[in-house]
């Protein structure tokens, strides 16, 4: 049988949306796949109903990069209400324990730095883990929370920002990939003697984009059902190596490297990024200005880790 031709426009780049509140990522992918009539649409890194930010979405084959933007630095902004412990360690949850303790400012700080750099974090019963072949967040929800271990965690920065009030306080936070903003507010609340959870969080920034690159998604899903978004709206597939750190090839060189050859970094010296570790660091390939692909310093070599 001839195969199906795929549905809607081969489109390719990038487009970063300010997620509202209510809406899931998928539910965000979905409806911005229609306004383009896209054949294909994915996002790089889960957003959850409560919050809102930056959602950057792939389109065709900018799907190929989206592992190297969640693997980029994210920025947060969150409010942790003090006070209550709720099952899904934000406000969408139900309240599971309460506590008339308020830390102090004082006691706020003396706690963070327990809480950055290399760390240890227990997931949210309410997460999309799996757990003997099950999604956490569906055993949770049929009464069966499971008991997940800690998993390794890498927090960059983590700041109080403001006071509002007694029960509340707002936090900036940078991390890597895989960092449970839930946790952290219900963690940090704990390690303050009180109990706490999220009760708004913001994503400001994953890897190249930023709140100020984000589109609001109305004004893409418009009242207009009739016209198409316009694919001028994309930024290119390379937009999202901007963080990588670059280096340069000469046109001969690209070459062997398109072709799947390693080349030995003694004849890069000079020009190797002091930004890229020197062993196991990836790097973005440039000839001229043109964007080779993604390579990995390794064992004294260049290697090709993904030619676009």
């Amino acid at each position: 049988m001839p195969r199906r031709k795929p549905r809607g426009r081969p489109l390719d780049g990038w487009l970063a949306i300010d997620k509202p509140p209510g809406l899931t990522s998928t539910d965000v992918v979905n409806r911005v796949r229609r306004a383009f009539d896209a054949q294909k649409v994915g996002h790089g890194g889960t957003l959850d109903p409560l919050a809102t930010g930056v959602l950057p979405l792939a389109f065709g084959a900018a799907t190929k990069t989206v592992p190297y933007v969640m693997d980029g630095t994210k920025r947060y902004r969150f409010t942790l209400r003090f006070g209550e412990a709720r099952d899904t360690d934000d406000a969408d949850g139900q309240v599971t324990a309460t506590t008339d303790a308020r830390p102090t400012d004082a006691a706020i700080e003396a706690a963070l730095p327990a809480f950055r750099g290399a760390i240890m974090q227990v997931p949210p019963a309410f997460s999309a883990i799996k757990v003997a072949g099950e999604r956490a967040y569906d055993l949770a929800r049929d009464g069966r929370p499971p008991a997940l271990e800690p998993r390794p965690a890498r927090v960059d920065r983590f700041v109080l920002v403001a006071r509002p009030d007694s029960d509340t306080a707002v936090f900036e936070v940078d991390s890597g990939k895989g960092v449970y903003m839930r946790s952290l507010a219900r963690d940090l609340a704990a390690a303050c003697g009180s109990l706490g959870h999220i009760a708004a969080l913001r994503r400001l920034r994953v890897g190249p984009f930023t709140e100020a690159d984000a589109v609001p998604l109305d004004k893409i899903v418009g009242s207009d059902h009739t016209a198409l978004a316009s694919p001028d709206l994309l930024a290119p597939v390379v937009t999202a190596l901007a963080d990588i750190p670059a280096l340069a090839l000469t046109e001969a060189e690209a070459v062997r490297l398109v072709h799947g050859q390693d080349l030995s970094l003694v004849t890069l010296m000079g020009r190797i990024p002091d930004a890229a570790a020197p062993d196991g660091g990836l790097v973005r390939v440039m000839a001229g200005r043109r964007v080779v692909g993604l390579g990995r310093l390794k064992d004294g070599l260049l290697q090709p880790e993904r030619i676009l």
